[in-house]
């Protein structure tokens, strides 16, 4: 990612604080919709985050206060995927040599054990959506709405929400959302569990990055083996994800991190953690 270009200039920004990664798609003249820039960089941003050690967590938020991401540029992303536009440049060329990078940038197939949390400034829609319900933790502004329009255009999702939106809330509504294609309000997604709080605006992004602090604090180790063994077990028999319990807990009391959190506990001072 070229940091020498001035940030109001950047699709996305890309912003490390301690161990917290803060991600910001930066078209908010497009309602922060994601163009094969865009997307190319949240896939390098992704990256970057899974294979630095330093970063423990990720906030993904949109630019502005109306919008966290409307999905895939209509004008730009969707007409070269679909075969409705010739590729013009490099970010083009990139995306099309490489079109599962589309589904990288909203988790799906990816194994990505570190926590991800959606500071979800407005409007989420499509891919936006998709994005968000990869995200393990959402934290929602009071104007916020959430939809999956796709069937209105004569499509479909496919970053994740036919597999997902069901296995997240109740399937009558999820079938409602997808087939439908209206837009739900952001107290109607609280009552849903598709969010963890709904709070002012102005508030959204702090309250983001404080959860993501304290998670960062915790035993990182233990907090990737948590999100790996909970997606992992996810509507297998009982006896099975058991199996996959019992191996994150070997992995994780075998750990030095395992030793120093009851020690630190008991000489009354904060942990050290390494994640190893």
């Amino acid at each position: 990612m070229n940091h020498s270009t001035p940030d109001h200039d950047r699709p996305l920004l890309f912003e490390r604080r301690g161990h917290v990664a803060l991600i910001t798609l930066n078209r908010p003249h497009r309602h922060n919709a994601m163009n094969p820039e865009v997307v190319c960089r949240l896939d390098e941003a992704f990256a970057m985050i899974r294979n630095d050690p330093h970063l423990r967590i990720a906030v993904i938020t949109g630019a502005g206060d109306r919008s966290f991401c409307s999905g895939g540029d209509l004008a730009t992303t969707l007409p070269l995927l679909s075969g409705a536009r010739l590729p013009e440049d490099d970010w083009d060329r990139r995306l099309l040599a490489d079109p599962a990078m589309i589904w990288r940038t909203t988790f799906k197939g990816l194994d990505f054990h570190k926590p991800v949390i959606a500071a979800i400034n407005g409007t989420c829609l499509a891919g936006g959506m998709e994005l968000m319900l990869g995200t393990d933790i959402r934290i929602a502004a009071r104007h916020a709405v959430f939809g999956l329009p796709e069937a209105k255009r004569g499509l479909i999702p496919f970053s994740g929400a036919l597999a997902r939106l069901a296995r997240q809330i109740p399937q009558a509504l999820a079938m409602e959302i997808l087939m439908v294609g209206d837009p739900i309000d952001a107290d109607t997604a609280l009552r849903c569990g598709l969010v963890n709080r709904v709070v002012a605006g102005e508030d959204v992004l702090p309250v983001a990055l404080d959860l993501a602090e304290r998670i960062a604090a915790n035993g990182p180790l233990a907090v990737c083996e948590i999100k790996k063994t909970v997606m992992a077990s996810s509507g297998l028999p009982l006896d099975e994800a058991y199996l996959l319990e019992n191996a994150s807990m070997d992995v994780v009391m075998q750990s030095a991190d395992a030793r120093e959190g009851p020690a630190a506990f008991v000489e009354k001072r904060q942990p050290v953690y390494r994640g190893v």
